[in-house]
């Protein structure tokens, strides 16, 4: 779906009970737990809910039976956009309003959902999409939402006194580099990919990692340093800035590979989180990061997940 695209609003639709047809107002107030005075505003990802005009027509088309804003218990009826194809994290805004994309249809109710019983089909479960509130204000039947979706930014740091020298060419940073954005725009539609080669100095690495938790990056890999020399820092230094330290991924790593290549458990590599951000240490070989790829990367999309507090079991 193109970038900065935008839809409207035709109706803002609230209920004061679960389980009941929304009815459309004038206009609605966001805070951080949704919609006030909605029947579905909490401290949970599944505030404010959406469902496009264009399902409504459908449904009508294909059951004769016509649906009227709400009655889906969506809180906005918009147009302009096939919300089916919209993702994880993407986010509409308008000035300080930001709904932020956190679950792709629902459950069907059945016997629970009114136009269940009435038809025996509903649009929710497959069409509908729900938001959590980033930012609060207020909305208004014909107001427009831009739809920024969600991009995904990796920044692969590489450790190497010699390769920051010229000395000789980076091999595994590009093929972190490679093989992540591979995986990852299997995925999502939008990654980008950055990488550097710096020296072996803790201070340098401790800012870029700052900079890439301060700029938001989703993931990063450094490699190399994560030995037992005297220049190997990459773990301890990387340490410092996590708040959460993954152990389980390391481990298997060189449980996996230790027993056939004991200088593998010589490895100290980490895996964890600063912020939102997820972080890497991993060896400077290229066939060593090969290694530790294919079991860090079917974790990928769900360690993204729940670092935004979205549970996709």
């Amino acid at each position: 779906m193109d970038e900065n695209s935008t839809i409207q609003i035709n109706h803002v639709n609230v209920s004061t009970h679960k389980g009941t047809i929304k009815q459309p107002v004038d206009s609605v107030t966001l805070d951080s737990r949704g919609i006030q005075g909605d029947a579905h505003a909490g401290a949970w990802h599944r505030q404010v809910s959406l469902i496009a005009q264009k399902s409504l027509e459908v449904f009508y088309q294909q059951t004769g039976r016509r649906i009227h804003p709400g009655e889906f218990a969506e809180n906005l009826t918009i147009e302009g956009m096939d919300l089916t194809r919209v993702n994880l994290l993407d986010r509409f805004v308008k000035a300080e309003v930001i709904l932020e994309v956190t679950q792709l249809g629902k459950k069907c109710h059945g016997d629970d959902c009114a136009i269940f019983r009435e038809v025996g089909k509903c649009a929710m479960p497959e069409e509908g999409v729900f938001t959590r509130v980033i930012q609060g204000g207020q909305l208004f039947p014909g107001d427009k939402l831009e739809y920024r979706p969600k991009s995904y930014r990796v920044m692969v740091i590489t450790l190497s006194d010699r390769a920051a020298a010229g000395h000789y060419p980076d091999k595994s940073g590009p093929k972190i580099g490679q093989k992540v954005e591979r995986h990852l725009t299997g995925l999502f539609p939008h990654v980008s990919v950055e990488r550097m080669v710096i020296s072996d100095d803790q201070g340098r690495l401790l800012n870029a990692l700052q900079q890439a938790k301060k700029q938001a990056y989703d993931v990063v890999f450094t490699t190399g340093s994560t030995g037992i020399g005297s220049r190997d820092i990459g773990p301890e230094t990387t340490r410092l800035l996590m708040d959460k330290e993954i152990p389980g991924i390391m481990e298997m790593v060189r449980m996996k590979y230790g027993r056939d290549k004991p200088a593998a458990l010589l490895s100290r590599s980490v895996a964890g989180v600063m912020d939102h951000t997820l972080v890497y240490a991993l060896p400077g070989s290229s066939r060593a990061v090969g290694e530790y790829l294919e079991v860090i990367l079917p974790t990928l999309h769900h360690s993204l997940m729940m670092v935004h507090d979205l549970d996709v079991h």
